[in-house]
């Protein structure tokens, strides 16, 4: 069973990028963790879930990709979402066409 504390830090990355204008809602599975669904509303398409767990190494928890790599400490979740917000941005085309 998922830690409640687990969903609170899902919770406050929720909190914070609701600020940034990216729309993220903590979804709750009766098979699986919890995770945090992130989508960026000018680009539907762009979307992310984040876990929290503690690393193996140690008991500190962190905000997890969805493939698995570790994205950011808990304890930042201003700095975590800036790189979601980064991640879920829509490409911008040059005058020519070209990324």
């Amino acid at each position: 069973m998922v830690s409640d504390s687990r969903v609170g830090y899902l919770e406050e990355l929720e909190n914070e990028l609701d600020t940034q204008g990216l729309v993220a809602r903590v979804v709750r599975t009766r098979s699986g963790p919890a995770f945090l669904r992130v989508v960026n509303p000018e680009a539907a398409s762009l979307a992310e879930d984040v876990t929290c767990a503690p690393a193996p190494e140690t008991k500190d928890h962190y905000f997890w990709w969805s493939w698995g790599e570790r994205m950011h400490r808990v304890d930042d979740v201003g700095g975590a979402a800036m790189k979601l917000a980064h991640v879920l941005q829509p490409l911008r085309r040059g005058v020519s066409g070209r990324p």
